[in-house]
């Protein structure tokens, strides 16, 4: 049981981190709120009169339209999960480099390998340039 202390102590830690971090954002963080802020799903695209009055998005009030919001968005948060998730592999490597021997030094080139071959296809194509 002795062995399980420090992973409590660090489990511990790392929520009375996440609650403090959370209630100190509460409490010493900008309060400038909007319209668009205090909607469902917000995005930060304040919402434009619709000009045609009835024939909008928003069937319902009719007074409302939307902007699409960029896909680019969605697909750096992709990419950044993507590659975050990969490397977090290397971990356990590192912890067992020496146990692994010849093995886990030929698997772990092939994983880098195939992060890298994805990585450089991403710069390639655009998907990292935030424009």
């Amino acid at each position: 049981m002795d062995l399980y202390v420090p992973i409590l102590v660090l489990g511990l830690i790392a929520l009375a981190f996440a609650v403090g971090s959370a209630v100190l954002a509460g409490v010493v963080g900008p309060r400038r709120y909007n319209r668009a802020k205090l909607e469902a799903y917000e995005c930060g695209i304040e919402p434009i009169p619709n000009p045609l009055g009835g024939l909008g998005n928003d069937i319902a009030s009719g007074a409302v339209t939307r902007q699409r919001i960029p896909v680019k968005y969605y697909l750096t948060a992709m990419l950044f999960i993507i590659f975050d998730i990969e490397i977090v592999f290397l971990y356990p490597w590192a912890v067992y480099f020496d146990s692994l021997g010849l093995f886990g030094l030929i698997a772990m080139a092939l994983f880098i390998f195939n992060v890298s071959v994805a990585y450089a296809y991403e710069w390639r194509r655009g998907g990292l340039s935030w424009d």
